[in-house]
């Protein structure tokens, strides 16, 4: 019954691609430029909002297994394959093998794919992925924001995801500081392109950020969702946040458990889109990489340079939701005014 419901799923997917969705597999960067925050939208360069979706790579650390997919085939691949127009470069902050650890290396992995988007001509989310940033010592993530900034910033490709997932502690005292901190660095450096900034609970408590928003342009705030362990109620506090006028960036999200692991949840997963295409919501699943988990979009041993011709059931799902979500960007009224014109 699964695999039936998987084939009836992909089967309307390639429908409508057939009878309304146009795949532009065209840059992404090229045709929309510098990403602007406007309202509780992301925008184009010509003020349309703008929606689009990719993969995630996996931890960035030393010896976790993940770290051999940050390469320019990886980014290739995606772009080609999955007709994604972003990619995120997790990088690990303090945990074993990662930045804290060797930035040299850590470091030397984001900017190879940083500069594979760029000749993609691709978004790309640099990460600090990390759960306890306001609790280190700030001047390492300022210092290596800073130079990626100077390096990149002048790139439209490039966005900013200065904290992952905090864990539950509070917004306006704990992860708010940090983060006016960590853009005020940035600033210095690159003045406008997008900041992303994670959330209370592993990035779900958007509804708290919106009440206490950063005073900041081009600010967008973290949801992270997993299909097998949350639905409607955290829809819910999406919602609300985007009622409070604040924009939204799905970084991370999975068709599985919240431990990345289990079965995928296939309608649940299709309620999260369906929610995220209404809103304009761009979005990255977890994850591109080879471990023996749910959430992994390869089979263990699978090569680290593209050419995957056989994905897990995560990756196979996925990779469908991301060929379609990349072929009908722009709002529902927008792709209205495009096809009367």
């Amino acid at each position: 019954m699964k695999h039936f419901k998987l084939l009836y799923f992909l089967k309307c997917i390639a429908l409508a691609s057939v009878l309304g969705a146009q795949v532009d597999l065209q840059a992404q960067v090229t045709d929309n430029g510098l990403l602007q925050v406007k309202g509780n939208k992301i925008v184009n360069k010509e003020g349309k909002p703008i929606r689009f979706a990719g993969p995630s790579l996996f931890w960035s650390n030393n010896y976790w297994g993940g770290e051999k997919f940050y390469n320019k085939n990886v980014v290739s691949w995606v772009k080609k394959d999955w007709h994604a127009g972003i990619i995120r470069a997790a990088m690990g902050a303090e945990d074993n093998g990662g930045y804290f650890e060797d930035p040299v290396s850590n470091k030397a992995r984001v900017e190879a794919v940083v500069e594979a988007a760029i000749a993609n001509d691709m978004y790309v989310i640099i990460d600090w992925h990390s759960h306890h940033a306001n609790e280190h010592d700030w001047e390492k993530a300022s210092t290596f924001f800073a130079e990626m900034a100077q390096k990149y910033g002048h790139h439209d490709n490039v966005l900013y995801e200065i904290y992952n997932e905090p864990l539950k502690i509070s917004w306006s005292s704990k992860i708010k500081p940090y983060a006016e901190s960590i853009i005020k660095t940035i600033r210095q450096y690159d003045s406008d392109n997008i900041i992303i900034v994670g959330t209370p609970t592993w990035s779900q408590d958007v509804d708290q950020a919106a009440d206490d928003p950063i005073d900041q342009p081009n600010i967008a705030y973290t949801l992270h969702f997993y299909a097998g362990s949350h639905g409607q109620s955290l829809r819910d506090k999406g919602t609300y946040a985007l009622s409070k006028g604040v924009a939204l960036f799905v970084t991370e999200w999975g068709a599985v458990n919240a431990n990345g692991d289990g079965e995928v949840n296939y309608e649940e997963t299709k309620a999260w889109i369906d929610w995220m295409k209404a809103n304009d919501i761009s979005h990255c699943n977890w994850s591109i990489n080879d471990k023996a988990e749910g959430a992994s979009a390869l089979y263990s041993g699978t090569s680290n340079k593209g050419g995957w011709s056989k994905l897990t059931a995560s990756g196979t799902f996925v990779r469908e939701i991301i060929k379609d979500y990349n072929s009908e960007t722009g709002s529902h009224e927008n792709k209205k005014e495009r096809s009367t014109e």
